[in-house]
């Protein structure tokens, strides 16, 4: 047997925020989900994506401690258009989400922006610009 990516696992201090930033990216988790210590959701393709509290992760990690020193993990969505990663830029940053890097049309042929979630952690907004396409 060949083992196969089927989770990605995030560890964040504040399960409601970290939800409620992804849930703008369109990931589909119900609103219920916020109090909760463990949530997973399906993402189209059949991967999985987890949140588990701190204090989940140091009941059966006691030396567990968040990282310091820049970031560790990013996730990367990619949008319709260049104009599409202009304006989620703009949503998540004017909800209060900071901006890591603007919008910027990047030498590798994409429009690209870095924003970053509740826990600090990059992520990426990327499409073709019209110059790929």
């Amino acid at each position: 047997m060949t083992p196969r990516l089927d989770m990605i696992g995030l560890v964040v201090s504040d399960m409601a925020a970290s939800l409620a930033f992804y849930r703008r990216l369109g990931l589909d988790v119900p609103a219920d989900a916020d109090s909760q210590p463990h949530v997973e959701a399906t993402l189209p393709g059949g991967l999985r994506i987890a949140w588990d509290t701190e204090d989940v992760v140091r009941s059966f990690d006691p030396s567990w401690t968040p990282p310091t020193g820049g970031v560790r993990r990013e996730l990367a969505f990619l949008c319709d258009s260049p104009a599409e990663v202009d304006a989620l830029y703009a949503e998540l940053t004017g909800a209060g989400h900071p901006g890591h890097l603007k919008p910027w049309d990047a030498f590798w042929g994409q429009r690209y922006a870095v924003v970053l979630d509740p826990d600090g952690c990059g992520v990426s907004l990327f499409a073709p610009s019209d110059a790929a396409r």
